[in-house]
């Protein structure tokens, strides 16, 4: 008689041991009502030798996946479960294990999960038999888990969760969400290379049964997020936290409060800033975006989704998006799930924590945090270690290091903020490795775009309310285009942390702070840039880019079409990174589009259909240029600098151009080192001459078509983009010229470069003018300061020397006669208007 004959028929044993009719009969039964999607699609992508035998693990004991693991198995084109499994003189009836079983009555086990009888003969056949190889395949299925079919709330509350259901609740489950269910059959572990350095049965069998229950727990993570801790447990553990108890110490001391009200204070702030997650409001939440997606858009593309799935296991990881609306918090945490990954923890402003609104995004996951934590240290100290425990328990988390939304389209200055409490608490504790994703978010079209108009021409931005919202409901049938979401290149902080500090991890955490800044300021750069490389180019950012640089709001179809081949031949012939996305539509599809958008109005007429700017979406261009600029940036210094000198050797192009680098490259978050620049620039060139845009001889000079006054448009055109950004730097370093180094405050010079910005805008007054604000001339000085071209001294005067001047010789050049001349004389206006 056979091991498996003689093995008691009781409890799991009846699983695997039950006649084939009935297993057949059942699995009919079940899948009269189920409906499955299998990962992954193809069998070879499991890499399965197919001279060793196969045997299946699932993690609990569930008849019904017991019965669809025996017809997946089958229907994808791999080794059947249901098949018999020899080993040895032993054969049993199933190729297939459960890792939990349930103690079986009777045998006196004293483990809660004894394991399964296979499991232990599969074991101790290998140690016997060098030559014996099983591959074991963990098969992980989520019931309701699958993205984007949910149906109802009910539903929601019957989805897969951590604690294991009983059998009316798996009834129920099986009854709710049995067209939805999600299998995976993942990478086969080698039992033989598992055991070849383990000597006893006992030992072997621990180590499988524990590498098995972490690759479970971390598919399950994956999908659904980790094990959540009640709210009122995270409070708990917090305020018994050492930096937290030390400073509620300090604040009963320095504000004279007992310390019971201090820590009730702690508690207030601990409430205020956590987030109370629920795994059914999160399901609500996709219902309600599903459709309202379907409402204000065309459509959600999504690049490079493998990035997240492929790294995801085992890894924390903080989504770093680009912010550019209040649809940013809500797209992520929904491409997310809808990618069979747990949604992430937003950190969000405390001014979205309003009545009913703040609620539903806490239970959704978002957590809350201050604008400025200046004069709370307890606050500061509180939030700093909810960050701790949150990234420590390996929740995924997403946060925006740009601070607010941006207004003008631009990648604004990262702030230094919350990714420093990364960074410091990663150093402070590092046993989970630790990714930072960068996201580009971009759309066609903004429903904040009005709002931001406004708030660029000076007036106060609009606090969020309850009714703000629900006026904002009354655009909901609006045509907004499609959004684009493209996941960045991952940033592993532990290896980027070694650049900046090589041997960190061995260092005391306490001596941080000297080395923690510098690197937080280096992977805010980064990661801006990282964002950037991930830009994906839509048929609204072509528009703006042909469109804003001509004289007028009309333009030739014809024309325009030429413009937008220009641009589609730079963007897929010297493309700015592997990782950005060209617009895959052709030039009179592109105009078809942006018409259909309501942006441009065609015109018909016997010599050629005229396109023309809508007024009142023609402001709105700028924004979605800037969201380009960096793209096109070095084919616009080229072409400005081509368009407006005589011809000039290759090399000296190149020269020029890196002058002029430094001075837009940390402006835009540009990828190229300074090594790199006379390669990219050499691709754009090719670009350009192969349009029939630069003419290039024999010697390698090159010059623009000045007998193709066609082309020679296009080109100017093309240099023109760049101009607003020259521009404003052009106005920065000739007030400071004309003030000479030492005379002129940070303050007064901002003060005079916004003077000066709003009078040249009069001047020359377009169809959509750049709102040049203090702000916006406050990050042209800071960039300055940054590399170092400015000094400024502790009573406020600005220093600089020589490099400056032949920072501002290199400008003059990409500039037009008439713009650099009107500045200037702005300039030497005394006072300035």
């Amino acid at each position: 008689m056979t091991w498996a004959a003689a093995r008691p028929k009781l409890a799991m044993a009846n699983y695997f041991s039950t006649p084939g009719w009935v297993i057949h009969l059942a699995r009919r039964l079940l899948y009269f009502w189920v409906r499955t999607t299998v990962f992954p699609q193809h069998p070879d992508e499991l890499g399965l030798d197919p001279a060793k035998p196969v045997c299946y693990v699932l993690q609990h004991p569930h008849v019904s996946n017991l019965l669809i693991v025996y017809r997946e198995s089958r229907s994808v084109g791999l080794p059947s479960a249901e098949a018999p499994f020899a080993l040895g003189r032993d054969v049993f009836p199933r190729s297939a294990f459960f890792l939990n079983p349930k103690p079986i009555p009777g045998t006196g086990a004293g483990e809660p999960y004894a394991p399964a009888p296979l499991m232990t003969a599969m074991v101790r056949e290998t140690l016997a038999d060098a030559r014996l190889d099983v591959q074991i395949v963990p098969v992980v299925i989520l019931w309701g888990r699958h993205p984007g079919k949910q149906e109802s709330i009910l539903k929601a509350l019957f989805a897969e969760a951590w604690q294991q259901p009983g059998p009316l609740r798996r009834l129920l489950t099986i009854l709710l969400h049995g067209r939805n269910v999600l299998v995976r059959f993942n990478t086969p572990l080698s039992l033989h290379a598992f055991c070849r350095d383990i000597a006893g049965e006992q030992q072997a069998l621990q180590k499988l049964s524990r590498v098995l229950r972490e690759h479970f727990r971390r598919q399950r993570q994956m999908a659904i997020g980790p094990d959540l801790s009640h709210r009122h447990t995270q409070v708990g553990a917090l305020l018994d936290a050492p930096r937290v108890r030390s400073a509620i110490a300090t604040e009963a001391e320095t504000q004279h409060i007992s310390p019971a009200e201090a820590r009730l204070r702690a508690r207030r702030f601990i409430l205020e800033i956590a987030s109370d997650y629920s795994y059914g409001v999160t399901r609500a939440f996709e219902l309600a975006l599903s459709w309202l997606w379907t409402q204000l858009f065309d459509g959600i593309e999504i690049h490079h989704a493998e990035s997240i799935t492929q790294i995801a296991p085992g890894l924390g990881i903080i989504y770093i998006p680009t912010h550019r609306s209040h649809m940013d918090y809500l797209l992520l945490s929904y491409i997310v799930h809808h990618q069979g990954l747990a949604s992430p923890h937003i950190a969000a402003g405390d001014n979205l924590n309003f009545f009913l609104v703040g609620p539903l995004l806490r239970r959704a996951g978002a957590f809350f945090m201050r604008r400025s934590f200046k004069g709370e240290p307890l606050y500061a100290t509180v939030f700093d270690e909810y960050l701790h425990l949150m990234l420590t328990r390996g929740f995924p988390i997403g946060y925006f290091i740009e601070g607010g939304r941006s207004r003008n389209g631009s990648m604004l200055s990262p702030k230094a903020g919350i990714l420093g409490m990364t960074i410091r608490s990663y150093i402070r504790e590092h046993d989970r490795p630790l990714v930072l994703v960068p996201v580009y978010i971009g759309y066609e079209k903004l429903i904040e775009g009005r709002t931001y108009l406004r708030e660029m021409a000076g007036k106060p931005k609009q606090r969020e309310s309850l009714w703000a919202l629900l006026n904002n409901l009354r655009r909901i049938r609006r045509v907004f285009g499609k959004v684009h979401l493209n996941f960045g290149q991952p940033l592993a902080l532990a290896d980027f942390l070694e650049t900046c500090r090589p041997g960190w991890s061995s260092e005391a955490s306490a001596d941080i702070d000297p080395w923690a800044r510098e690197a937080t300021h280096r992977a805010a750069a980064e990661l801006a840039r990282r964002m950037n490389e991930a830009a994906v180019i839509n048929p609204v950012n072509l528009i703006a880019l042909s469109l804003l640089p001509l004289p007028g709001p009309t333009v030739e179809e014809h024309v325009l079409e030429r413009l937008l081949e220009d641009y589609q031949a730079l963007a897929v012939d010297a493309p700015y990174s592997p990782l950005t996305i060209p617009c895959a539509m052709n030039s009179a599809q592109i105009v078809a589009y942006v018409e259909r958008l309501g942006m441009i109005t065609r015109i018909a007429h016997p010599q050629g259909n005229l396109i023309q700017l809508s007024t009142r979406e023609a402001p709105l261009l700028a924004y979605f240029r800037n969201n380009a600029l960096h793209l096109f940036a070095l084919p616009s210094l080229i072409a400005g600098l081509l368009n407006r000198h005589r011809p000039l050797d290759t090399p000296q192009v190149i020269e020029v151009v890196a002058g002029i680098y430094d001075l837009i490259a940390k402006e835009l978050f540009l990828r190229w080192t300074p090594e790199e620049i006379p390669q990219a620039t050499l691709a754009v060139i090719d670009v350009l001459v192969k349009r029939g845009l630069l003419l290039r001889d024999a010697s390698e000079r090159l010059c623009a078509p000045e007998d193709d006054p066609r082309k020679r448009f296009e080109l100017h055109l093309i240099g023109e983009t760049l101009r607003p950004l020259l521009e404003d730097y052009f106005i920065v370093l000739t007030l400071l010229e004309r003030s000479g180094s030492g005379h002129l405050t940070r303050h007064a010079l901002e003060n005079d470069c916004q003077q000066l910005a709003r009078r040249l805008a009069v001047l020359q007054a377009g169809h959509a003018p750049d709102y040049s604000g203090k702000a916006m001339f406050s990050s042209r000085v800071t960039q300055l300061i940054d590399a170092d071209y400015l000094h400024e001294e502790a009573a406020g005067y600005l220093h600089f020397d020589q490099r400056l001047t032949t920072m501002l010789a290199h400008a003059k050049l990409f500039l037009p006669a008439e713009a650099r001349e009107l500045i200037s004389r702005l300039a030497c206006a005394d006072p300035l208007p």
